[in-house]
């Protein structure tokens, strides 16, 4: 047993790749590839990841912004729609370093939530530690869940 052990590629009826597999592979990657060609072309904005989560009382509202100061971040609130903004600053550049890759990005950012429910606006409170900024909206007493109880 001198072979190498491969890794095993998925395999049709044939014997060959599926031909789906490798076409949804290169989509993914060529529309990966468009999405980051079209935020250099128009101007570079961020768009950070962004997670909503709701209770029986508050809407948690979590977003990834490494790199960014408390003072560079904007929120707002109108009626049920949130919208984040901010800037990420860019490095300054460093003389005697060549750079082989420069992945980070630096500039505007913006995301926009529509939230499911009605918040209490003067409530809200916002938290930005380590990289992620944590907004709590608590809901509006119509908004709350109530619990129903079944008469027997």
């Amino acid at each position: 047993m001198t072979e190498a052990l491969t890794q095993r590629k998925p395999r049709g009826l044939w014997g060959k790749r599926e031909p789906l597999t490798t076409w949804r592979g290169e989509m993914e990657d060529l529309l990966s590839r468009f999405w980051e060609v079209e935020r250099e072309w128009f101007g570079g904005e961020i768009s950070p990841s962004v997670d909503v989560a709701e209770t029986d009382k508050t809407l948690e509202v979590r977003m990834d912004i490494p790199g960014v100061t408390a003072k560079d971040i904007d929120i707002r609130l109108n009626h049920n729609v949130l919208t984040v903004t901010g800037e990420r600053k860019e490095e300054k550049e460093e003389k005697g370093k060549s750079f082989h890759r420069v992945e980070r990005r630096s500039g505007n950012f913006s995301r926009t939530v529509t939230l499911p429910c009605a918040v209490a606006e003067d409530e809200v409170a916002a938290e930005y530690r380590d990289g992620v900024l944590a907004i709590t909206l608590p809901k509006t007493e119509e908004a709350q869940t109530r619990k129903i109880k079944v008469k027997e």
